[in-house]
């Protein structure tokens, strides 16, 4: 449980720790990890034991029309406590884990960190090391969960689901707090770029909504990357190798050789911070005859983007010019904008939920996210919605952690925002 020692934000947080505490722990050990190759929605049938259990856990709290839908969606509503005409509020977090580290036999670890190197349980060879994250050394004498060096935590995007919970529970249990109604909604896949691909935003039926799946406290997201996904098939030609001279065109070679004229020192992941956007191979399979390269584009600026494209296309044909028996395809899809193009039209949704950051004692901590979030689909389809802390750090890792404190400041916020809502 949450030890009551000096440095809480607030005595609501506090109070609030232990409910969330003892959700999260819980739900990190169901399996909920999602998968990108498979063709059935959800993408994991495992995602649904955690959906289900949610319904129910909102119903028993006194949401009664909580539901879980043929989509794997569960929405619920926290009724209102006051008569006036207030429009609805939304808070959104997603069920599954990133499909790049194990997420079965979680065991997450409760420690007390005092500025040291943290060896985990079950392999002593990985650790949490404040000289790596500098995030630790905000949290000396604080309790923290983390993995057992085997998994993943998930606390992405199981803090926020705890969070919600904690805070709905309590709203619940004291009616006394004037709030309009509150929407709630838990998605499958958003790992994999699925968490809204069926969500129904009219039937959500709120002004506004936030995701809780940001990182340190006090952070408030109102932009996220431009997102392009590019397939690049490159089409040889088979032949015996032992008789393959002057005809074999290998397809993989090709493909190689794309990826080596990518940029290197710029345009990488591994080179660029900040506003910096990148040009990314994140897979490439196949054989002689064809082989094909999946990337991602990212960049904040949809101008900049645009030139990646270019960029990608220009050395495509560049790799099959002079080869006759060689030919190339180019393939692009739009995963998501940048969120910012519409939040900006709705300033209120940003100053109230700095309202809720400092009313909890915190400093609203504006910062953009290299990546997306569910919140940015959703805002394109008409339902702004920026992104709110949870405290969770080191993402999609077997190092990844969370304060106590964090889970609890977080989930007080949710209901500091939800009341200041209905009187902004």
């Amino acid at each position: 449980m949450a030890t009551a020692t000096e440095g809480w934000t607030s005595e609501l947080a506090r109070e609030l720790a232990d409910d969330a505490l003892e959700r999260f722990l819980r739900y990190v050990r169901m399996d909920t990890q999602s998968d990108p190759l498979s063709d059935s929605y959800p993408s994991t049938a495992k995602q649904l034991d955690l959906l289900r259990l949610l319904a129910d856990e909102l119903r028993e709290i006194g949401l009664d029309d909580a539901a879980l839908d043929e989509h794997g969606y569960v929405i619920a509503t926290l009724p209102p406590t006051i008569e006036r005409d207030v429009s609805a509020i939304g808070l959104i977090a997603h069920v599954d884990t990133s499909p790049d580290v194990s997420g079965a036999s979680v065991d997450p670890q409760i420690v007390q960190f005092e500025g040291r190197r943290i060896p985990l349980l079950r392999d002593p060879e990985q650790a949490l090391d404040p000289e790596a994250d500098p995030e630790l050394t905000r949290h000396i004498g604080h309790d923290i969960v983390t993995t057992d060096g085997t998994t993943l935590l998930g606390a992405d995007n199981k803090s926020g689901i705890a969070e919600i919970m904690a805070a709905v529970a309590y709203l619940r249990r004291h009616p006394e707090i004037e709030h309009g109604p509150v929407r709630v909604g838990f998605t499958p896949d958003e790992e994999i770029g699925g968490g809204t691909t069926y969500f129904d935003v009219d039937a959500f039926g709120a002004e506004v909504a936030f995701t809780l799946d940001g990182s340190t406290a006090g952070e408030l997201q109102d932009e996220t990357f431009g997102a392009l996904k590019v397939t690049v098939t490159f089409h040889g030609r088979s032949a015996h190798p032992g008789r393959a001279k002057g005809q074999l065109v290998n397809a993989i070679k090709l493909a190689s050789a794309f990826v080596e004229h990518l940029p290197r020192e710029g345009l990488s992941p591994e080179t660029t911070e900040g506003r910096e956007g990148f040009v990314h191979p994140s897979r490439i399979e196949g054989s002689v005859e064809g082989c094909e390269v999946t990337m991602i584009l990212r960049d904040f600026d949809e101008e900049k983007l645009a030139g990646y494209e270019a960029l990608v296309r220009r050395l495509a044909d560049e790799t099959v010019a002079g080869e006759p028996h060689a030919s190339v395809e180019v393939e692009v899809e739009r995963q998501y904008r940048n969120m910012h193009e519409y939040l900006k039209d709705v300033p209120r949704a940003i100053s109230v939920a700095e309202e809720a950051i400092r009313a909890e004692g915190l400093e609203p901590l504006r910062t953009s996210i290299r990546g997306g979030t569910d919140g940015a689909r959703l805002s394109e389809r008409g339902l702004p919605t920026p992104n709110l802390f949870t405290g969770q750090q080191a993402l999609h890792s077997r190092h990844e952690w969370i304060c106590v404190r964090d889970l609890g400041s977080a989930a007080a916020t949710i209901v500091r925002l939800v009341e200041r809502w209905a009187s902004a």
